[in-house]
């Protein structure tokens, strides 16, 4: 299966070490080795439903990988900002028409949401009992959680996800199965939660304890829509070949309803989506159409990068 990673060759110009998050002795002596100021912790097990066949491996990644990564840090010292990347999914999701804040209570009904919520209850826990905020002066390290939406873009071939599944199936002129067409999701393109990522960052590495909290980075609300809308709009995008039908087989559990409130985000970092759902849809439709002409993909994500950035 392909990678983003590979294929828009990402490593050019970094340094770059693959291993598994739950060796706590080599991410240990990487952490040391590097001696990083920012870390950014991706590292998870992603799928919904993978974690119904394999609970042990979602919780061994999602729970004790992020407190490995943060012994470590606590450990070697010297990071000033973390930004554990967690999920939407982390909330205890009570199915209602109101987004969520960050003051929300964790819970998560199967194994990979509820891996969620505990990452980010083992974060909070590290933050108030090794990087509290009120002696920053004293660690000089500060922890920040962020929740984003349902994020999609160019690059992912990932198994079980919505975007992926259409563009495969689109590719072998197959009707896409889809098992869920009315559950509603914050659709978001994955440059709009990076950004936020970036610039609380930046916050926490010259601002600190002022910063160390929970955020949300989603979409405006308009953009939080059935499942069915994104793939008739991703028919319409991709033309010839294209369509779709529903899926009659019983699945397991899956929330239908779920949308953040990313008021705090848009008032105390001055952050806001740029591109709509519309716009997000077409360019990953381009981005796939042209890997699979063989275009040059790390010129290509870097100028979809670049528009991204001239958007206001």
């Amino acid at each position: 299966m392909p990678s983003l990673f590979e294929t828009a060759r990402v490593a050019d110009g970094m340094q770059s070490e693959i291993g598994d998050i739950r060796d706590q002795n080599k991410l240990l002596e990487s952490i040391r080795e590097f001696q990083p100021e920012i870390v950014f912790h991706m590292a998870a097990q992603p799928l919904v439903r993978l974690s119904y066949s394999e609970p042990v491996e979602t919780y061994s990644t999602n729970v004790m990988g992020t407190v490995y990564l943060l012994e470590a840090i606590r450990h070697v010292g010297g990071v000033k900002a973390v930004v554990n990347i967690t999920s939407d999914k982390c909330y205890d999701n009570k199915e209602w028409i109101w987004g969520y804040r960050e003051n929300e209570a964790m819970g998560g009904y199967d194994p990979y949401s509820n891996s969620k919520g505990c990452a980010e209850l083992v974060t909070s826990s590290y933050r108030n009992s090794f990087f509290n905020p009120a002696n920053y002066g004293q660690h000089g390290t500060a922890v920040a959680t962020v929740r984003a939406g349902n994020v999609i873009g160019g690059g992912d071939w990932a198994l079980d996800r919505i975007v992926p599944d259409i563009l495969r199936a689109f590719e072998q002129s197959q009707p896409v199965i889809i098992r869920n067409p009315h559950a509603i999701r914050p659709w978001q393109h994955v440059l709009e939660p990076l950004s936020g990522y970036l610039l609380l960052a930046q916050k926490l590495y010259t601002d600190g304890a002022e910063y160390a909290e929970g955020w949300n980075f989603g979409p405006n609300d308009a953009d939080a829509t059935p499942v069915k809308n994104i793939v008739e709009q991703m028919v319409k995008y991709w033309g010839e070949g294209a369509s779709w039908q529903l899926d009659g087989n019983a699945h397991p559990h899956e929330a239908h309803y779920l949308k953040l409130d990313c008021s705090k985000a848009k008032m105390q970092l001055g952050w806001h989506p740029r591109w709509n759902l519309n716009t997000t849809l077409e360019y990953i439709v381009g981005w796939h159409k042209n890997w699979l002409s063989g275009t040059d993909m790390h010129e290509y994500s870097i100028t979809e990068i670049n528009n991204y950035m001239n958007t206001k």
